[in-house]
């Protein structure tokens, strides 16, 4: 099963501050963004638990960028959407949900994790999964994980 996670405000602080992990000297050097602390261990475990870890981001970042900001972290990234890929897919072809700033059945993503309260309303109107996760929540990465094991036991 697939799953993506959203960049800003869910794992790279922007408007919103909260605990990041450790970089280490290389990602430091390189000035890669910081990422949400407790990340790396979220995105391991759901891989051992056969999870396909993906990104979702209306940002227009590369997906070389994205897949070294977490292979500094020793995390594998199996896709990267961003927002050109996001308006091609989507958005430029006539799509019935081109509305929608993130619909993440067209890629076959079958849980999405994200801090916006309009992806979520989207995601309400379009019959997708979503965990919200609030920026302050300390505990976010556990809904993640129950909310994965519900669906995996499906």
């Amino acid at each position: 099963m697939r799953i993506a996670f959203d960049l800003d405000d869910t794992l790279i602080p922007g408007v919103v501050v909260f605990p990041v992990e450790r970089r280490c000297f290389l990602a430091r050097l390189l000035g890669h963004e910081q990422i949400r602390d407790g990340t790396v261990a979220l995105m391991k475990s759901l891989v051992n638990q056969g999870w396909d870890i993906w990104i979702y981001t209306t940002s227009f970042r590369s997906p070389g960028y994205v897949r070294m900001l977490f292979r500094l972290h020793s995390v594998r990234i199996a896709g990267v959407i961003n927002q050109a890929l996001h308006n091609e897919t989507v958005t430029g072809c006539g799509h019935a949900y081109q509305d929608c700033s993130k619909y993440p059945p067209a890629f076959n993503i079958h849980l999405l994790v994200d801090e916006s309260e309009g992806v979520w309303l989207e995601s309400q109107r379009h019959g997708f999964d979503i965990v919200l996760v609030r920026p302050d929540d300390p505990a976010w990465a556990e809904a993640v994980v129950a909310k994965a094991r519900s669906m995996s036991e499906r």
